[in-house]
């Protein structure tokens, strides 16, 4: 599995332009199941296992990642470029990136030229600008054309105790999560659906929803881990190494109160450890999904991961395969209950 992560976590696809990642799940797609194109852009996948599903179950997890969009080219040849997705300025600043055709790196005011009240300022978006080797705006347009999507350029790193780094974990991660179910020998009939533009209002997902019309929905995610030196106990929401995420609410969702204590009796019976957000914070499709088609039922199940929205994602090998250990025990469940 670590070897789709890193093949998925390579390929980029801010939003809106996720077909590179779609082709390549297409690629990795087992041969005894069917697909779906939609017009937004949704991978539908139907497998069907040894019987019927008792419910219409719906895997969920979304193809896109956050990044940047050029918006002007300067009489210098630098780029001005707006967000895609919730990113803090911070993490941009110095960082390599790699634009359609060429890389650039994301400069801003050096300290030296700031003023006092500049340097008190937290950072804006506005402030900063891509240097891609240009001599003036010609030369820039010869490489760079409005709208073009900018990524984070960021080596797939195994280090220290089995964690993993890359840009695009969240939400890969589930993508490969679905991939790996998709290849199991599962009981029950199930659809997954790898959705677009979650980073930009969870758009893939409420027309997934409505192309499959589930009972029962889950949604496979990399969620923010705070368990970093300065951290409250009570802020950390989640932490590295301690296995799967099931959060009871979040910005988007309240979920599923009966499917809550169902994963944690399953994954308490299969003594595979697990956990819950201790913050009420973010969201992700559950709250496009649980709102769609009358109301459906939802359960989220995430690994934990520092640095989201970065490109330097941080998650533990470990909980990788915990949360994959957790899918194969709460699918059948969930499909017959």
């Amino acid at each position: 599995m670590k070897k789709i992560l890193e093949k998925l976590c390579k390929v980029n696809g801010v939003s809106g332009n996720e077909h590179e990642v779609r082709e390549t799940i297409i690629s990795l797609l087992p041969s005894n199941c069917n697909y779906v194109v939609d017009a937004l852009g949704n991978l539908i996948v139907t497998k069907q296992g040894g019987k019927p599903s008792k419910n219409k179950i719906m895997l969920s997890a979304h193809m896109d990642e956050v990044g940047m969009i050029v918006t002007s080219i300067e009489d210098d040849g630098s780029l001005k470029f707006s967000r895609v997705g919730g990113i803090d300025p911070e993490v941009i600043i110095g960082r390599q990136v790699q634009l359609e055709k060429i890389s650039g790196v994301v400069g801003s005011k050096p300290i030296h030229l700031q003023n006092p009240e500049e340097k008190k300022k937290p950072i804006s978006i506005d402030d900063l600008f891509i240097d891609i080797g240009a001599k003036n705006v010609d030369e820039a347009k010869e490489l760079v054309n409005l709208g073009d999507m900018i990524y984070f350029k960021s080596d797939f790193v195994c280090f220290g105790d089995s964690k993993i780094k890359a840009k695009a974990i969240d939400d890969r991660f589930g993508c490969a999560v679905l991939l790996e179910l998709l290849n199991s020998d599962l009981e029950y009939d199930f659809t997954c659906a790898f959705v677009v533009q979650e980073e930009v209002g969870l758009r893939g997902a409420k027309v997934a929803s409505y192309t499959i019309d589930p009972d029962i929905a889950i949604v496979f995610e990399a969620t923010t881990a705070a368990d970093i030196p300065m951290a409250p106990k009570d802020k950390k929401a989640c932490e590295l190494g301690k296995g799967p995420v099931i959060p009871f609410m979040d910005n988007a969702t309240i979920y599923d109160k009966e499917l809550y204590k169902l994963v944690f009796s399953t994954a308490k019976e299969n003594n595979i450890p697990c956990q819950t957000k201790t913050v009420i914070a973010g969201g992700n499709d559950a709250g496009a999904i649980s709102q769609s088609c009358g109301g459906v039922r939802t359960l989220s199940i995430s690994i934990p991961c520092r640095y989201l929205h970065s490109a330097c994602n941080v998650v533990d090998e470990n909980d990788m395969y915990l949360v994959v250990d957790l899918a194969k025990k709460i699918l059948p469940i969930v499909c017959d209950i």
